[in-house]
């Protein structure tokens, strides 16, 4: 495995089991073996361990606020994978459930420290936000976690064919839908994003959107147009948003990114200019930042640069930028 694949989200080898999805009986079969569990997931949180929010929680497939007392949630059931002992692993979405309190809350759209407890749920256990705890979970329960969360996203938002308008259902264990009216079948969508490492001689190119935390910068991104190769998305975006023309382009490593749905590939770009023009409309800031200054916002000793967001890509390529490892 290359080390740009050990990125948050990636890494875990997961088999996906994909030769089981189209199996009608997957479900009674899983269910009565014993040889399966559940990870449950609610508004794209996963279940945690209290306290830790290390680890997801395994659920049987029999447990009452999976089934609801029928097998009517069957279908609403998503086959992630197999893990290496052969046990199934799937997840269910429980955001019908509506606790006292959730909407007054109104959670931080950048942090959402929010936990949430479920009274039919076992004591200890709540729903936590993906990107607070992702550098918390193994490389197994990341890569679950952030697959159920895209997959539910994109359902949550193409419940109707897009060729006939009519209510489309779930099919192939959660990973298409399919129109029962026209019978088109729609597929999970990814949308492709390039996030850029610039380098001019010994520093980096660093932008910031409103909203941000203060003082936080990360790399910059933008997603890739119909029609156009990574190595145009870096230029264009590049230029667009700081006004620097890109020269060389290499790829270095990519993230799938569950929020909502975008696949981060993250690629190295040589600037051929260091004067910086920034679309207002695209960015808030831009700056070139030294190593040495990345370095010490790394250990938290810049007066006033914060480093990106710990466990997204950005993060991953500027610390490897820094230790001289990147592939």
């Amino acid at each position: 495995m290359r080390h740009a694949e050990t990125v948050t989200f990636g890494g875990s080898g997961l088999d996906r089991a994909a030769e089981l999805r189209g199996r009608t009986d997957l479900w009674d079969r899983a269910r009565k073996s014993g040889a399966a569990h559940s990870i449950l997931l609610w508004r794209g949180k996963p279940l945690v361990h209290a306290g830790t929010l290390d680890r997801l929680v395994r659920m049987p497939m029999d447990h009452p606020v999976i089934v609801g007392g029928c097998d009517c949630q069957a279908k609403d059931a998503v086959l992630l994978g197999r893990d290496e002992g052969g046990t199934l692993i799937f997840a269910h979405d429980v955001s019908d459930w509506a606790p006292a309190g959730a909407e007054e809350a109104a959670p931080n759209i950048f942090l959402d420290t929010s936990e949430q407890h479920h009274p039919d749920l076992p004591r200890g256990t709540v729903f936590a936000e993906l990107r607070r705890i992702m550098m918390r979970l193994d490389v197994r329960d990341a890569e679950l976690s952030a697959t159920a969360k895209a997959l539910y996203s994109w359902h949550a938002s193409h419940r109707f064919c897009a060729c006939c308008g009519t209510a489309s259902e779930m099919y192939q264990a959660g990973w298409q839908r399919r129109c029962p009216a026209c019978g088109a079948p729609h597929f999970p969508r990814t949308d492709p994003v390039v996030i850029m490492l610039i380098i001019r001689g010994n520093s980096v190119l660093m932008g910031r959107s409103p909203g941000w935390p203060e003082g936080m910068y990360s790399l910059l991104a933008g997603f890739v147009e119909p029609g156009e190769t990574i190595e145009a998305a870096v230029r264009r975006e590049v230029y667009e948003e700081a006004g620097i023309r890109v020269g060389a382009v290499r790829y270095l490593a990519s993230q799938p990114w569950a929020f909502p749905a975008s696949l981060m590939m993250g690629c190295e770009g040589i600037a051929l200019s260091d004067d910086i023009t920034i679309d207002p409309i695209e960015i808030e800031d831009a700056l070139w930042v030294t190593r040495e200054e990345i370095a010490q916002a790394f250990a938290g000793q810049h007066p006033r640069l914060a480093p990106a967001r710990q466990g997204a890509i950005a993060h991953f390529l500027l610390r490897n930028w820094l230790a001289d490892t990147l592939d």
